[in-house]
């Protein structure tokens, strides 16, 4: 095959990781979208840096056409194969990129579902039940509707991250991208009662983490995940939770109490105010209903 894939495809990972500063999952999923082409050529006994044009064309059609590859799917790998032949001809290993040819598909917008106010107030009026594990959970549930975090970023949170006196919280983004997210003094209060009942029951020994877990680690997105999905069962939510739809609601929330995009755009860490801009769309597939409900001839 000539050159090996491995020391090209690992020297691209470290550039991903070490210069570009990309989150360790955007990382992963460039690697498994790239493992993927490399396990072909690998069969075909190609070099990575000797394809065409045509032969990345002929591997995209065939996800396309044989595996049944979504579009989204599809640009992701595509975006994958544009990246690391960009590498490569930066580097030098490659006269051009072969795949500086293709354009980004036209992707169906999709809009990201969001709870109603009716349904968030039912969601965080979910009662206690004495545990610690319930207690952590719904503080954590409010923190997210709170900041419109990411689950990532909220099982991070240091106790350190917290400043509670102003109504601050620290976060850590992708790429590692520090943000300051106000927060209201009900979500402050709730985190206070908290911690209280956080170091009462980790004396010694507890993971520097702010949500631990059971026995003082830290905790799981998982474990997250279900413990918000037992809160919706015991809310009677009928839509089925994850934690981003709580990020989807504090920005359409945002957004129809009249908040400035750029400012939403922020507390969320977008780096492109576009992607922020889904959640006008949001507002707007509400016009109907408004039109319909207010106009005199509705």
């Amino acid at each position: 095959m000539g050159l090996e894939p491995d020391p090209v495809f690992e020297e691209y990972l470290k550039f991903l990781t070490l210069e570009k500063g990309l989150a360790p999952n955007t990382c992963r999923a460039y690697a498994s979208d790239l493992a993927q082409f490399f396990k072909r050529l690998k069969a075909r006994r190609r070099d990575p840096l000797a394809v065409s044009y045509q032969e990345l064309a002929d591997y995209l059609w065939e996800l396309k056409s044989e595996k049944g590859l979504a579009p989204a799917s599809l640009f992701r790998k595509m975006e994958a194969l544009k990246s690391f032949y960009a590498f490569q001809a930066a580097e030098r290993r490659v006269s051009e990129s072969p795949a500086e040819p293709f354009r980004s598909p036209r992707l169906p917008q999709r809009l990201p579902r969001y709870l109603s106010f009716e349904e968030t107030e039912r969601l965080l009026s979910v009662p206690p039940d004495g545990s610690y594990e319930r207690a952590r959970a719904r503080v954590m549930l409010e923190l997210l509707y709170a900041t419109g975090m990411r689950v990532s970023e909220l099982v991070a949170l240091k106790v350190d991250s917290l400043n509670l006196e102003d109504g601050w919280v620290r976060v850590f983004g992708k790429g590692s991208k520090e943000r300051l997210i106000p927060i209201h003094r009900g979500a402050a209060a709730m985190l206070r009662q908290y911690l209280l009942l956080r170091a009462e029951r980790f004396k010694a020994g507890a993971s520097a983490e702010l949500f631990l877990s059971r026995l003082g680690g830290k905790l799981s997105r998982s474990q997250f995940w279900r413990d918000l999905r037992e809160l919706g069962r015991l809310a009677g939510i009928k839509t089925k939770l994850h934690p981003h739809i709580l990020r989807h609601t504090f920005a359409t929330h945002l957004l129809q109490r009249g908040a400035d995009l750029r400012a939403v755009q922020e507390m969320l860490g977008h780096a492109s105010l576009a992607t922020t801009q889904i959640y006008t769309h949001l507002e707007k597939s509400g016009l109907k209903a408004a039109h319909r409900k207010h106009h005199p001839r509705g």
